[in-house]
C-alpha cells in the first residue's frame, strides 16, 4: 500500500519520541494522566490514577454543564440538565418496579434522547443494563432477552412491534416501556414512556430528583454488550465501570501524546471555552457509539447531534449548522463526506477531527482529509466489543506518518503478536493478536467455556492476525479466519483489499475467498465505486496484479451500486457477501 504522505506533516516532527511523551504524561506526579499497578481479579495491570471510580461520578460530572445543549436529534434539543432530570424520575421508576443491583435491564431503541436516559437510569440503580441491537429480527431479539435474563426492557415503538410476538417466550422481562408509540398499548406488561416522563422537549419541566443510593464499585458490572454475532449466536460480554471509564482515559491519552509529539502542551479543560460538539453516526448499542462517544460527552460537556439514519447531504447541513467539531464513524461515512458534490456549498470549517474504524482505510483518505479540512486531525483506531472500544489509536501527526496502522496501545495496554503454538513473535512478525489492559471485559455471560477460550490471564484473544512495527505500532493484517490459503499460499483479504482502495474510482471493497477443486480456495472481490467514477474489472484486476503477487489478485470483481453490507460495528459482513459466488471453480 502506497503511504507516502510525508508532505503532510509540520516541520519538525517529531519534536519528542514517543516513549518520551508517554512518560511525560504517565509518569508525572499529579498528571491527570498518571498511571499505577492494580490488581484486578488476580491480575495485576496498569491503570489510570486520577480516572473516576465509576460512571456515576461521570454522571455526576455533567452539573456544570447543566443549561448546555447534550443531545440534538430533529426538533429535539435536550440540555444536560433536562436529560439529568427525565434519568433520575426513570431511575426512581425503575426502583420502585423493584429493580436491585444486578438485574439486568435492557434497552433497544435506535439513537433517541431517550436511550441515553435510560442508559444511565439503569447504571445509577446498579443494574447491568443490556442495550440490544435496533437492527436484530424479533427472533434475535428474542434470544438477546432470555441470554441475559432482562427484568426490564425499554424500546422504542418499531422494535416494540418486533418483540411483542415474542413475548410470551421471555417469562423474566416483567415489564417493558415503550417510547414514541403512534398510541396507547393495551398488554399488562407495557408501559408508555411518556406517561412517565413526557417528551424530551418538556423533562426540563420534571421536578429534580435524588441519586438511588446504591453502593456502586471500579470493577462492579454494569454492561452487557453482545458481539456483533457475523457467524454464530452473539456472546454478551460483561463489561465493568473501569472498562468504561479506562477507554475515555485512553482517548485522552492519545489526544495527549500527540501535543506532545509535536512539541505542544495538552490545553488543561476551559469550562469558559466554546462547547464542542460531535456528530454521531454509530448507534449508542454500538461500544464505539456508547462508550467512545456517548458517555464521554457526558464526562465534557460536549453536544451530540443524532440522526435518524445515516444520510451525508444532512449531515453535511447539520455540520453547518450545530458547529460539528468531529465526525467520522467508518472509512465509508469519511469518503462520503469528501466526496460530495456538493462539499463546497456548506461551511465545514468547524470540524476539527475526523476519525473512523472497523474497517481498513486507505491512505489516500487521509490526504483527502486534509486537503478538504486542512486544521482537521484525522485519526482512525482498533478495537473490539472485548476491548470496551478503543484500545489502539493513531492520531493527528502519526497518523500521516504510518497511515497503514491503527496506531499504538493505550499507555495502560499491553500487546503480544502470538503464533499458533502460543509463541510471542517477533517485531514484524504476523501473528495473532493479543490485548491486556484495563478496557478487557471480565468474560462472557453465562458462558464459561467460550470465556476461557477468549481470555486468560488478562489477555483477549483477538482473532486478528497482526504485526508491530519497531516503535510499537500495530498493523491489523487480517481476521485469523477470513485469511486464504490458495495452493498452500496464504492470502490476507485486507492487503488485497487496501490495493483495491488505493485505486481513486474505488470507494468500498471487499475480499472474499471462493471455494476452488484443486487450489482451495481463491479470492474474488465485491467493490462499490465512488459516485461519478468508473473501472472495469480488467483494469483492476490489472491496478492490483501491479501491486501484488500474481495469486493474490482476484480472479472475479463485481460491482455493487450501493456500499457494502456493514453490521452495527462497521465491519463488512462478508458472509453475505460470499453469497454471490457460491458456485465452486
Amino acid at each position: 500500500m502506497a503511504d507516502d504522505l510525508s508532505d503532510l506533516l509540520p516541520p519538525g516532527f517529531p519534536a519528542m519520541s514517543v516513549k518520551d511523551a508517554t512518560t511525560l504524561m504517565t509518569q508525572t506526579p499529579g498528571s491527570p494522566l498518571e498511571i499505577e499497578e492494580t490488581e484486578i481479579r488476580g491480575v495485576r495491570l496498569k491503570t489510570w490514577k486520577n480516572a473516576p471510580g465509576t460512571l456515576r461520578e461521570i454522571f455526576e460530572a455533567s452539573l456544570p454543564q447543566a443549561a448546555k445543549t447534550y443531545i440534538v436529534l430533529d426538533d429535539d434539543r435536550v440540555t444536560f440538565d433536562a436529560h439529568r432530570r427525565a434519568t433520575l424520575k426513570l431511575a426512581a421508576q425503575l426502583v420502585a418496579d423493584g429493580v436491585t443491583k444486578g438485574d439486568r435491564v435492557a434497552i433497544v431503541a435506535r439513537n433517541l434522547p431517550e436511550w441515553s436516559a435510560a442508559f444511565w437510569a439503569g447504571v445509577l440503580t446498579g443494574a447491568i443494563v443490556t442495550p440490544l441491537n435496533a437492527w436484530w429480527t424479533g427472533g434475535e431479539l428474542e434470544y438477546g432477552l432470555q441470554d441475559s435474563g432482562a427484568k426490564i426492557l425499554i424500546a422504542d415503538a418499531e422494535r416494540w412491534a418486533r418483540i411483542e410476538p415474542h413475548l410470551a417466550a421471555c417469562p423474566a422481562l416483567e415489564k417493558v416501556y415503550v417510547t414514541r408509540a403512534p398510541a396507547a398499548i393495551d398488554h399488562p406488561r407495557v408501559a408508555l414512556l411518556e406517561d412517565l416522563l413526557g417528551k424530551p422537549n418538556d423533562w426540563g419541566r420534571l421536578p429534580a430528583g435524588a441519586l438511588p443510593d446504591v453502593a456502586l464499585g471500579a470493577d462492579d458490572d454494569v454492561t452487557i454488550f453482545y458481539t456483533s454475532g457475523t457467524t454464530g449466536k452473539p456472546k454478551g460480554a460483561v463489561i465493568t465501570h473501569r472498562n468504561i471509564v479506562s477507554n475515555i482515559f485512553n482517548a485522552l491519552s492519545a489526544q495527549a501524546r500527540s501535543f506532545l509529539r509535536r512539541g505542544e502542551i495538552p490545553p488543561a479543560p476551559d469550562p469558559a471555552a466554546p462547547q464542542k460538539a460531535g456528530l454521531l453516526s454509530v448507534p449508542f448499542f454500538h461500544a464505539t457509539g456508547c462508550f467512545a462517544v456517548m458517555v464521554p460527552a457526558m464526562l465534557s460537556g460536549n453536544k451530540l447531534v443524532l440522526q435518524r439514519r445515516w444520510d451525508v447531504e444532512q449531515a453535511l447541513g447539520l455540520i453547518e449548522r450545530e458547529k460539528i467539531n468531529s465526525a467520522g464513524g467508518v472509512p465509508t461515512i469519511a469518503w462520503q463526506i469528501v466526496e460530495h458534490p456538493r462539499f463546497e456549498e456548506f461551511d465545514l470549517s468547524s470540524l476539527e477531527t475526523v476519525s473512523y474504524g472497523g474497517a481498513p482505510s486507505a491512505p489516500d483518505l487521509v490526504r483527502r482529509i486534509k486537503q478538504r479540512f486542512p486544521k482537521s486531525q484525522p485519526g482512525q483506531g482498533w478495537g473490539m466489543t472485548e476491548t470496551s472500544a478503543t484500545a489502539v489509536s493513531n492520531y493527528g501527526e502519526d497518523y500521516i506518518r504510518k497511515p497503514a496502522s491503527c496506531g499504538l496501545p493505550a499507555p495502560t495496554g499491553e500487546v503480544r503478536i502470538v503464533s499458533p503454538d502460543g509463541k510471542d513473535l517477533s517485531v514484524g512478525e504476523v501473528g495473532e493478536l493479543w490485548y491486556r489492559g484495563p478496557t478487557v471485559v471480565r468474560g462472557y455471560w453465562q458462558k464459561p467455556k467460550e470465556t476461557a477460550e477468549t481470555f486468560t490471564d488478562g489477555w483477549v484473544k483477538t482473532g486478528d492476525l497482526a504485526r508491530v512495527d519497531d516503535e510499537g505500532f500495530v498493523y491489523i493484517v487480517d481476521r485469523a479466519k477470513d485469511m486464504l490459503i490458495r495452493g498452500g499460499e496464504n492470502i490476507y483479504c485486507v492487503e488485497v483489499e487496501n490495493a483495491l482502495y488505493d485505486h481513486p474510482a474505488v470507494m468500498d471493497a471487499a475480499v472474499v475467498g471462493r471455494p476452488h477443486r484443486t487450489l482451495g480456495e481463491e479470492p474474488v472481490a465485491i467493490v462499490h465505486l465512488k459516485s461519478g467514477a468508473e473501472a472495469s474489472e480488467a483494469e483492476l484486476r490489472a491496478f492490483v496484479g501491479e501491486r501484488l503477487a500474481a495469486f493474490k489478485v482476484p480472479v472475479e470483481i463485481r460491482f455493487l451500486h450501493e456500499t457494502l453490507p456493514r453490521n452495527a460495528n462497521g465491519k463488512i459482513l462478508k458472509k453475505d457477501l460470499k453469497s454471490l459466488f457460491d458456485t465452486a471453480a
